[in-house]
């Protein structure tokens, strides 16, 4: 019998610890069935405290958590069917790992055989077999990581909630375990709901993105929608790296703006605001080499990235700009530049509050 499609459904639901001061205000959302569900946005945003709602180790001021077709406002953790992985790993430092992993399924009083079925498969999962008598102290911290993994894996909840899992890692690691945690959640059907402030592991891993901020929902999309598409200027500045160049610009043709008081573009759609706010990708600009009488910047510092370079420069105008050009590209601090823009048609635009006013296929997106 085929398993009924029963999502993870969040609507109006809201958190205030003092009076008037909400961390989480009006948030819905429907998570589905084996789907890989991020939640970012910057810190103090209301990411982890909205994880923590879901798995009901913080209590929910307003609105309704629903979990498999069940109200869950008022069910204790152990009753969600759902298991969760946090930042610091919370390991027992004086069980081995095979009986961390094992510690739930016992407290559950699950049958011995069960157990160790359970155990041994997830251990396998995570290449962790050969390590199973070790304690916590002495394993790395991707593979304590990788432990605090296994013991969701061996729970047979469907719903694994995860915390800023590998802030303690370095950077090469990190990306070894967004593949791990991306196959895992593939080969097992899980429905992961991941809690980041890191753009690169949502935008990497993510079947949908919630972005967060300000106690409130800025966008919930793809990837690709989060990226092209942004609701307003927070997104579109908190993805990409570099970040998105936002510039005020003032129209001053049918389709001619004047973006910073120092350069024009033209316009692939028509606006009816005469002052609006542009925003331009770093690899949508172009920098060359000026006199004083053409030049409108001025470069403050260039990024050696290996296949690219990043050049930070400082408009005539005010305001800071960067552009990347390919690596064989010579530029020097304190030179003076031209920045152009040859093709704007995937500029994005926005009115004066922040919100996307692009036109996309002849409509204006606005979420």
């Amino acid at each position: 019998m085929e398993e009924l499609f029963m999502p993870t459904i969040l609507k109006n639901v809201s958190k205030e610890y003092a009076q008037g001061k909400k961390v989480l205000d009006n948030v819905s959302a429907e998570i589905k069935t084996g789907e890989f569900f991020v939640i970012v946005g910057p810190s103090g945003c209301g990411k982890s405290t909205l994880l923590r709602m879901i798995a009901g180790l913080t209590e929910i001021s307003d609105g309704t958590i629903k979990i498999e077709d069940r109200v869950v406002n008022d069910l204790p953790p152990k009753d969600r069917n759902l298991t969760m992985v946090f930042q610091s790993y919370a390991l027992f430092p004086f069980l081995s790992v095979w009986d961390n992993v094992a510690f739930g399924l016992k407290a559950r009083q699950n049958d011995a055989a069960k157990i160790k079925e359970r155990v041994d498969n997830a251990l396998k999962m995570v290449n962790l077999e050969e390590f199973s008598d070790r304690k916590p102290r002495e394993l790395s911290g991707g593979q304590r990581q990788r432990v605090a993994l296994a013991r969701a894996v061996a729970s047979d909840a469907k719903i694994c909630l995860m915390d800023e899992p590998l802030s303690n890692l370095d950077a090469q690691l990190r990306i070894k375990m967004h593949q791990e945690i991306y196959a895992l959640q593939r080969k097992l059907g899980l429905t992961l709901i991941y809690v980041t402030h890191d753009q690169v592991e949502a935008m990497t891993m993510a079947d949908h993105i919630m972005v967060l901020n300000d106690s409130k929902i800025q966008q919930v999309g793809t990837p690709t929608e989060i990226y092209n598409h942004p609701a307003n200027e927070f997104v579109a500045s908190f993805f990409g790296v570099p970040p998105i160049n936002l510039m005020n610009a003032k129209k001053v043709s049918e389709n001619i703006a004047l973006v910073n008081k120092d350069f024009e573009v033209e316009l692939a759609q028509t606006i009816e605001e005469e002052n609006f706010r542009i925003g331009i990708r770093p690899n949508q600009l172009q920098v060359n080499k000026a006199d004083e009488l053409h030049a409108n910047a001025t470069i403050k510092a260039v990024e050696f990235l290996g296949d690219e370079k990043i050049v930070h420069t400082e408009m005539n105008h005010g305001g800071v700009i960067s552009v990347i050009v390919a690596s064989e590209a010579v530029f020097d601090p304190f030179e003076s530049i031209e920045i152009t823009c040859d093709d704007s048609s995937k500029a994005l635009l926005f009115d004066l509050d922040g919100n996307n006013i692009t036109e996309t296929q002849g409509v204006a997106y606005n979420a």
